[in-house]
């Protein structure tokens, strides 16, 4: 019926240290909707902060007009509410503002009921020398992989 959408934070997981995920609905317009389900979205340079009311927000976030919308299209970076338990959105705001921590979006993504998912995590901010530990580490595990196919 239709088809999967999984829309990535490819930085992400380089430049921060995951601390814990949660999975938050989003909400949207009509056309927002509509263009996610096509793939036109970006969450490269997206970020979620917290409202004075203590609402959770996604800022930045990039969803394409939607090409067949007319005067009612949505703005492609407005800030979009995120959805969580009062308890979890609790235990985050603490975290974010005690202990410095950020929060940031991993996937766009659609669950079976067809709604719009967004899984983001609660994450500290890598130094240089952690970044490029990460590129060694990558680089050698690679490299094992390629020793290990070619005595297969």
């Amino acid at each position: 019926m239709q088809k999967n959408i999984n829309i990535q934070n490819k930085k992400a997981r380089f430049q921060y240290e995951i601390i814990d995920k949660y999975t938050a609905g989003i909400v949207l317009t009509g056309t927002e909707i509509k263009s996610i389900r096509l793939s036109k979205a970006s969450i490269a340079e997206s970020f979620c902060e917290f409202n004075e009311r203590g609402e959770l927000f996604v800022v930045n976030m990039y969803i394409e007009e939607y090409a067949f919308g007319t005067h009612y299209n949505h703005k492609p970076r407005s800030t979009r509410k995120l959805l969580l338990n009062k308890k979890e959105l609790r235990s985050l705001h603490k975290s974010v503002k005690n202990a410095g921590l950020t929060i940031v979006p991993l996937r766009l993504f659609l669950n079976e009921k067809g709604l719009a998912k967004l899984s983001i995590a609660l994450a500290k901010g890598k130094k240089v020398h952690d970044k490029r530990e990460t590129i060694k580490d990558r680089d050698n595990k690679r490299n094992l992989e390629r020793i290990k196919k070619s005595f297969n």
